[in-house]
């Protein structure tokens, strides 16, 4: 008999009736951007709610809930459908509209206008770890926090990341990537073919990698701006996360996750694949903050845990037809939260002692037979 998805044994869902466009988390706090305008602010955790407690024997018993989980506070932001939403490095979360707004929403759901752009979308947003924050507008990227400032590219802006520090801006658009930095008034270009529709920093900002439109990756070696291709994609790698130590970059684009490992980058060995294997598009991918460990978002609303290298596959959620267009982590790893186009919104803790096993079958031991997705 096949155990129960996690989200069913010690998460809980909201049926939130407009799609997720994005989540972002202020602490234990998870926020689901909506096509309707609103931000849906849920916890994972509440007072009777289920719990795991060790067993004397090892592993974990599970206390069932006594209480449902309360329903999502929903505080209203945009005139039309959220965007984009990012985690604020001074508190509360960040949120672009439609209606060319950028709000910051505290954890009450108070919301505030930190700029306006009328006539246009403001996405994709951003935030770092230093305390700037970006938005962009079509072909130009307003960089808030110590100095404001605005930046013009070529070509309209698809995705907006901060390297780790926080410093370092990376903005990606047709041919390439620009790079902008804290303190310098110059901008540097690292060209690349294609258009560019997600990014991801390694760990050390060592590496920089686009997921391409023309189903592949290119990255570079910012020291030296050194290109990296990695390809044999059936499908656009969208959604790129890196391990936490850094030495494995996992991405959609396929029926499995598809990992490229970085001892060191570009070795003709260097990819794999992970997960179970089937017909299912990857939508989503995002790696935990702390443990080698990836969380899966597929086109038919399955949501797994899987381990770079292995088949192994714990189910969060099981498929319903609906595709998951949004998952991340909180920053402690300790629970995750998934959105489907539908506007199902759910979250899942993931406490010590769940992952101690790394990751295990049941509760006790997490790791299901598998199945398709």
């Amino acid at each position: 008999m096949t155990a129960p998805p996690l989200v069913d044994l010690i998460g809980a869902r909201w049926r939130l009736e407009a799609p997720v466009a994005g989540i972002a988390w202020d602490g234990n706090l998870a926020a689901f951007g909506l096509g309707d305008g609103t931000l849906a602010l849920v916890r994972g955790q509440w007072d009777g709610g289920p719990r795991l407690v060790p067993r004397a024997s090892g592993g974990a018993e599970l206390i069932p809930a006594s209480q449902p989980a309360p329903p999502a506070m929903r505080a209203w932001v945009h005139d039309g459908a959220c965007l984009g939403l990012a985690a604020d490095a001074a508190g509360g979360i960040l949120s672009g509209g439609d209606d060319g707004r950028l709000a910051r929403i505290e954890a009450d759901g108070t919301a505030e206008t930190v700029a306006t752009f009328p006539g246009a979308w403001a996405d994709p947003v951003a935030a770092g770890a230093a305390g700037w924050a970006a938005c962009a507008v079509g072909r130009r990227v307003h960089v808030l926090g110590p100095a404001a400032g605005e930046i013009e590219l070529p070509s309209s802006v698809f995705a907006l990341a901060f390297d780790p520090t926080g410093r370092h801006l990376a903005i990606a658009h047709y041919g390439g990537v620009t790079l902008w930095s804290a303190g310098r008034p110059d901008l540097r270009r690292l060209d690349g073919p294609g258009v560019y529709r997600g990014l991801a920093w390694s760990p050390d900002g060592r590496y920089l990698i686009g997921g391409l439109q023309e189903n592949a990756l290119h990255g570079w070696s910012v020291s030296d701006g050194g290109d990296i291709e990695m390809g044999g994609y059936p499908g656009q790698p969208r959604s790129l996360s890196f391990s936490a130590d850094g030495r494995f970059l996992a991405t959609s684009g396929g029926p499995r996750v598809v990992c490229w490992w970085f001892d060191p980058p570009g070795q003709q060995d260097g990819r794999s694949e992970c997960g179970i294997p089937s017909r299912i598009p990857v939508t989503l991918v995002a790696c935990h903050p702390h443990r080698p460990l990836i969380a899966a978002g597929y086109h038919n609303g399955a949501v797994l845990l899987c381990r770079p290298g292995s088949a192994d596959s714990l189910f969060v959620r099981g498929s319903s037809g609906s595709p998951v267009c949004a998952l991340a982590w909180s920053a402690d790893g300790e629970g995750l939260a998934f959105g489907l186009e539908d506007g199902e919104a759910g979250v899942v803790p993931f406490p010590d002692l769940l992952l101690r096993a790394e990751p295990a079958a049941s509760v006790r031991d997490p790791m299901p037979a598998r199945s398709q997705p």
